[in-house]
C-alpha cells in the first residue's frame, strides 16, 4: 500500500541537541517554550565523556567522567575537539573515529528523548561551533545519524543561544552579541533582532579555544608545583595526569566563587616507593593572569565581527554569555568594561545552546508557528572557485581563490560573477569549487568540481561564463556555470558535506555499534575498528548533469528531493501549487524508471526548493 507522505499521523517529533565538549544536552519545546529532556536521575547535562569497561561494556557521561581516572587508559573525553579527522581513538585495545565516540554519546541523549516521545523516528537540530569546517559539520551529522536520530538540521551554536533568548523577545529591536565560551571552542556573534526577525550579521571563533585549555595550563601549574618539591614531572604518568586534569576542572569551578582554592591530592603518584603529594593553595589573580591571553584573543576576535557588521560597543544592547567557561568571573567584567554594560545570563550559559536548538526545531516543527519568530544565518566561511590571474611577465598564474559567497554572508543567498577564457580558441573550462578564507585554493578546503564544454572557439577573453552560487539553510550548494551566449550550463550539486557517505559505510557503523550497545561478545578487534578512508574520505561529488550515469544515485538525489517538496507544503513555504506538481511529477518519473524524465523533474524540484530559500 502507498503511503501518503502528507498524512499527519506520519509525524515525527524533533529535539533539539547541544553536543558540547564538555557536557551535552538534549530540548524540545513544551507548551510554547523550550524544556530539557533530564535524565533519570534528573540531570539536565551529560559529561561528554565515554568510558569502555573492562567488561567491553559503554558507559556514557558522570560515571564514564569518574573513570577517567581510575581507566585513563580506557576513557575519553573532549572528543568534540577531533571531530572531523581520521585519527583513531584507543579505548583500551579497541579503536573508534571521534563520530562514533560522540554516536555513543548521542545514544544517550536519544534514549532520553525516547522516554518523552516513546518508541520511533526522531529528528534532531544539531548544533556546532560556527567556526566548525566542512568536515567536522560532516562528522557531526553522521554521529547523529548512527545514534539514531533523523539530523534535519546541523546550526550554528551562537545562532541557537540567540534564539533561546530572542524567543521571549520577538517583539524588541536590539543589537545582540552572543559570546560563547564552551569547554573547546569559542565563537562569538552579532544577532540582529527586529520584531521577530532574528538574522545574524557576522560570525568569528576559535575552534581550539576554551575551558580545556585553561584546564591543561592548571595542570602544568601544579605539575610545576610538584617538580619543586619533589623533584618528578607527573605528567609522565597517565593516572597521576588525570588525576591533575580533574583538580585542574574543580579548582577553576572553586576559583569562580573564590578569590583563592585549595588544591590537595593525598597521592598523586608512588616515586621510588615513596608517595608524591600536592598540597597548594592558587588565587584567582594568577589563574586569571595564566588564562588572560586566551580572554584576549577572544576580545580581538569581538572587534573583529564588530567591524564586520559595522557596529561600534556603544551600539550593542545585549551581550548574551554562553557557555560553562564565561562563569569566570573575569570575563564578565571585560564585556562589561568593553561594552559599559553587564552581560545578560537570563539564560543558562550551560543550557542556552540546546534550549536555542530546540526553538529552531519547534519553528520547523510548526510547535512555535505562533511565536512570530523568523531566523536567519550566515555562511561561515567565504565558498568560490579557482582562478588564474594575470602576472607582468610570465602569462597567467593558477590556483588563485575567487568568493562567490563572502563569510558572514546572509543565507539563504545567490551570487553571481562574471568570468572569461584565458587562451584564443578555449572551448572548456573546469569549475573548481573551495571552501575557505586564505588567497590561494590549495589552502582551501575543496568540495567538488564540473566540466563546462561547448564553449565557443574564440579570441581569449571574449566568451564570458556566469558562474552563479545558491546556498540555502540545510547547507546545500548549487554551483552553475553557464556560458552566456549560447545560454549553456552545467550545475554542480554539493550537500556541505552532509550527505556524502555512503548508505553501506553508514551500515556498517551502525552494525557495529549496535553490536557494542546490545552486549553482544566480539571475537576480532576488527570489528570495532572503522577504515578512515571509509568514513571521512568524500566520495564523488553528485553533478546533476552526470547523474545519468549513476540510477542508484540518481533515485536517491530524486527521492530526497520528494521529502524536501513535502516539507515544503508542511511548512507553507514557497510556491505551494507549484510543489505539489513538481512532487507528482518526481514520483511518476520515479516510477517509469526513465532517467532522463527522473533528472528533468529533478531539476525543476531543485530550482523551486532554492526559490523557496532566497
Amino acid at each position: 500500500m502507498a503511503i501518503n507522505p502528507l498524512d499527519p499521523s506520519l509525524f515525527r517529533p524533533i529535539v533539539g541537541i547541544d553536543l558540547g565538549t564538555t557536557n551535552s544536552a538534549v530540548a524540545f519545546i513544551r507548551n510554547g517554550q523550550p524544556q530539557i529532556i533530564a535524565a533519570a536521575d534528573g540531570e539536565s547535562l551529560l559529561p561528554s565523556v565515554v568510558l569502555l569497561d573492562t567488561n567491553d561494556q559503554i558507559v556514557v557521561g558522570q560515571d564514564a567522567r569518574d573513570g577517567l581516572i581510575a581507566m585513563p587508559e580506557r576513557s575519553v573525553a573532549a572528543v568534540k575537539r577531533l571531530m572531523g579527522s581520521s585519527d583513531p581513538i584507543m579505548l583500551g585495545n579497541r579503536q573508534f573515529l571521534p563520530e562514533e565516540i560522540s554516536a555513543l554519546i548521542l545514544k544517550n541523549l536519544y534514549d532520553r528523548s525516547i522516554s518523552v516521545f516513546g518508541e520511533g523516528p526522531i529528528e534532531a537540530v544539531i548544533t556546532v561551533p560556527a567556526y566548525f569546517s566542512d568536515d567536522q559539520r560532516r562528522a557531526t551529522k553522521h554521529a547523529g545519524e548512527l545514534a539514531g536520530f533523523v539530523v534535519e538540521r546541523i546550526i550554528n551554536e551562537p545562532t541557537a543561544a540567540a534564539l533561546a533568548y530572542g524567543l521571549n523577545h520577538s517583539e524588541d529591536k536590539l543589537n545582540i552579541l552572543v559570546y560563547d565560551l564552551g569547554g573547546g571552542t569559542f565563537d562569538v556573534s552579532v544577532v540582529a533582532l527586529d520584531n521577530g526577525v532574528m538574522e545574524v550579521q557576522a560570525s568569528n571563533g576559535n575552534r581550539q579555544l576554551g575551558g580545556e585549555d585553561f584546564d591543561w595550563r592548571l595542570v602544568d601549574w601544579m605539575a610545576e608545583q610538584v617538580l619543586k618539591s619533589h623533584h618528578v614531572d607527573p605528567r609522565t604518568d597517565l593516572r597521576s595526569r588525570a588525576i591533575l586534569k580533574d583538580l585542574a576542572e574543580r579548582t577553576k569551578w572553586a576559583l569562580s566563587d573564590s578569590d583563592q582554592a585549595t588544591i590537595e591530592s593525598p597521592v598523586l603518584l608512588v616515586h621510588q616507593d615513596h608517595p608524591v603529594t600536592l598540597n597548594t593553595i592558587i588565587s584567582r589573580k594568577i589563574f586569571v593572569n595564566m588564562i588572560q591571553p586566551w580572554l584576549d584573543e577572544t576580545f580581538s576576535l569581538i572587534d573583529d565581527v564588530l567591524q564586520e557588521s559595522h557596529l561600534t560597543p556603544d551600539q550593542i544592547d545585549q551581550v548574551l554569555l554562553v557557555g560553562g567557561s564565561t562563569r569566570i568571573p573575569r570575563i564578565g567584567d571585560m564585556i562589561a568594561q568593553r561594552f559599559n554594560r553587564a552581560p545578560r545570563n537570563e539564560v543558562d550559559p550551560d543550557l542556552a545552546v540546546a534550549l536555542g536548538a530546540a526553538v529552531q526545531a519547534g519553528l520547523k516543527s510548526g510547535a512555535l508557528s505562533e511565536s512570530g519568530l523568523v531566523a536567519t544565518d550566515i555562511a561561515p566561511f567565504s565558498m568560490g572557485i579557482a582562478v588564474a590571474r594575470p602576472h607582468p611577465t610570465q602569462g597567467w598564474w593558477p590556483g588563485y581563490f575567487q568568493p562567490i559567497i563572502p563569510r558572514n554572508t546572509t543565507i539563504p543567498c545567490r551570487r553571481s560573477e562574471s568570468f572569461t577564457t584565458m587562451v584564443d580558441g578555449q572551448d572548456t573550462i573546469e569549475v573548481e569549487v573551495f571552501q575557505g578564507e586564505h588567497e590561494l585554493v590549495s589552502h582551501n578546503h575543496a568540495l567538488g568540481s564540473f566540466l563546462l564544454t561547448g564553449i565557443p572557439k574564440a579570441p581569449a577573453g571574449t566568451e564570458r561564463i556566469m558562474v552563479t552560487f545558491r546556498y540555502n539553510l540545510n547547507g546545500i550548494l548549487e554551483a552553475t556555470a553557464e556560458i552566456l551566449s549560447t545560454r549553456s550550463a552545467k550545475t554542480i550539486v554539493v550537500q556541505d558535506g552532509l550527505e556524502r557517505h555512503s548508505l553501506e559505510s553508514l551500515q556498517q557503523s551502525q552494525q557495529r555499534l549496535q553490536a557494542l550497545w546490545s552486549g553482544e561478545s566480539v571475537q576480532d578487534q576488527e570489528f570495532f575498528e572503522v577504515a578512515a578512508d571509509e568514513l571521512l574520505d568524500p566520495p564523488d561529488f553528485d553533478i546533476a548533469a552526470d547523474l545519468q550515469g549513476d540510477p542508484e544515485q540518481l533515485q536517491t538525489e530524486a527521492q530526497a528531493a520528494i521529502d524536501d517538496l513535502v516539507a515544503m507544503i508542511d511548512e507553507k513555504r514557497g510556491n505551494g501549487r507549484r510543489a505539489r506538481i513538481l512532487l507528482t511529477e518526481l514520483k511518476e518519473a520515479l516510477a517509469s524508471q526513465n532517467p532522463d524524465r527522473i533528472l528533468a523533474a529533478l531539476n525543476q524540484a531543485t530550482d523551486l526548493l532554492f526559490e523557496s530559500q532566497l
